[in-house]
């Protein structure tokens, strides 16, 4: 089967296991993330162009927030791969590229591929940013988070678990993770990409506790 074959067939199961997800995971961040990671591949002049676009389709197919656990996300995306027609040693490049994706509570430290460095920036800046921010906001009202809470402490160290389960805020999620994700990037095109967009939010971050109390 032709490569472009196999990407259209990975984009219609994509839309139609995602479709409108509320959560700021929907086919728009998917496409969103899959330009960006082949831009940053044709300006780094690095990585498989198919595996990276493979992975960058596929990378939230097996999330643990979107699937009833880690073990069913991670049978979905092998049942999919199993139907395509690409190799056992493809097959596992792309599961390999996806599972160095995540942030994990910044618990995610493994020597990443060129392939895993350009999906893994692509998704973190779309974490951030006015987009990002619009995400944030949108998962934590559907994971029943509050916006803000002076109450609650920013978690500094965390386990994975406690990132995932514990309790925080929308407000939080950005010191917690999204502040942090800029230098965590591994290419140049991406820690360029992302200037503006962590400035925004530190600009979105200052307006918003200038309002908080009342007194803007």
């Amino acid at each position: 089967m032709m490569n472009e074959n196999i990407i259209h067939i990975t984009e219609k199961f994509v839309r139609d296991t995602l479709g409108d997800d509320s959560t700021g995971h929907d086919w728009h961040h998917i496409e969103r993330v899959r330009k960006n990671a082949l831009y940053i591949a044709k300006r780094e002049q690095k990585g498989d162009p198919f595996f990276i676009e493979m992975a960058a389709l596929l990378h939230d197919i097996p999330d643990a927030k979107l699937n009833t656990s880690r073990e069913a996300g991670d049978r979905k995306l092998s049942d999919f791969l199993q139907e395509l027609e690409i190799t056992e040693e493809a097959s596992s490049s792309i599961k390999a590229i996806i599972d160095s994706v995540s942030f994990k509570g910044g618990h995610n430290t493994r020597i990443l591929s060129e392939e895993a460095k350009i999906v893994q920036d692509a998704d973190r800046l779309d974490a951030i940013g006015a987009v990002g921010i619009a995400r944030a906001f949108a998962y934590g009202g559907k994971k029943g988070q509050l916006i803000y809470d002076p109450a609650l402490d920013i978690r500094r160290e965390m386990t994975e678990d406690e990132y995932r389960n514990g309790r925080t805020s929308s407000i939080n999620h950005f010191y917690e993770k999204l502040l942090k994700l800029k230098d965590l990037l591994n290419t140049d095109t991406a820690m360029e990409m992302a200037e503006e967009r962590h400035e925004l939010m530190e600009q979105f971050l200052h307006q918003f506790f200038k309002e908080w109390n009342g007194q803007a």
